[in-house]
């Protein structure tokens, strides 16, 4: 028995989401039907987190047991030949038996994409939230400091989410433009359900002026979700890195 990781990289928009799911087609169900493909028998992938419908990754890690170890490369680019275009394989890697793609992850850095411009732009519409106002960037980056550090994020939660704990450590969150694009990048230790695209709704109004950056910190201490902005849009967001 050996035991495999992988790095998926995926375009999210035709999925819902990457948890197998009896009613969508998703990342995770592809993935593993393209490993049966190569291995000769269905098997369960464990990945390092989920991603909601529309989402993207760079970097998906998700771990696996053989029985018998083919040589790497096999389950690189032969899974790949069974792929769609929109999803691959950029690295396979042998780890201990007990490593666990997500309960042993120490951090994950997620970066949220948002296109600027009085003109919507049909290449960035699949993985950029297009806003055709003026954003005070500098308002946005001093409300972003009050969301790094360790605190309960519950008023950034979604209706439904699963976690036990809403207390999460932020390590940081950055905010900058590059190459015409508003990026903001989080890092952190784990997240709630929709939390970084929570997050991000309410840094969005902060710079549209609906919110004073020192109300951010009142929101989370608060707890209440109807007090904090929107979802921001799906596409916008992808998961770059997770750490271990």
């Amino acid at each position: 028995m050996a035991r495999l990781c992988l790095t998926v990289e995926y375009d999210g928009t035709c999925y819902g989401g990457w948890q197998v799911q009896p009613n969508a087609t998703t990342v995770q169900q592809c993935v593993e039907d393209a490993l049966a493909q190569v291995v000769g028998h269905p098997l369960r992938i464990y990945s390092s987190g989920r991603t909601d419908a529309g989402v993207h990754a760079l970097a998906m890690q998700a771990h696996f047991d053989v029985e018998t170890l083919l040589p790497l490369p096999a389950y690189r680019e032969g899974v790949n030949r069974f792929l769609p275009e929109d999803i691959a394989i950029r690295e396979v890697r042998q780890v201990p038996d007990d490593f666990h793609a997500r309960f042993d992850a120490q951090g994950k850095w997620y970066r949220y994409r948002i296109y600027q411009g009085p003109v919507r732009s049909p290449l960035h519409r699949l993985n950029s939230w297009h806003i055709n106002s003026s954003l005070d960037v500098a308002a946005m980056c001093q409300a972003a400091e009050y969301l790094v550090g360790e605190h309960d994020f519950a008023a950034f939660q979604a209706t439904g989410c699963a976690a036990t704990t809403t207390c999460r450590t932020v390590f940081s969150v950055d905010v900058g433009c590059h190459d015409g694009q508003l990026l903001i990048d989080v890092r952190g230790s784990g997240f709630l359900k929709n939390m970084v695209r929570i997050m991000v709704g309410t840094l969005v109004d902060v710079g549209r002026g609906r919110l004073a950056p020192d109300q951010v910190g009142t929101i989370l201490t608060g707890k209440q979700r109807c007090e904090a902005g929107l979802t921001a849009p799906a596409q916008g967001l992808c998961l770059m890195d997770v750490w271990y």
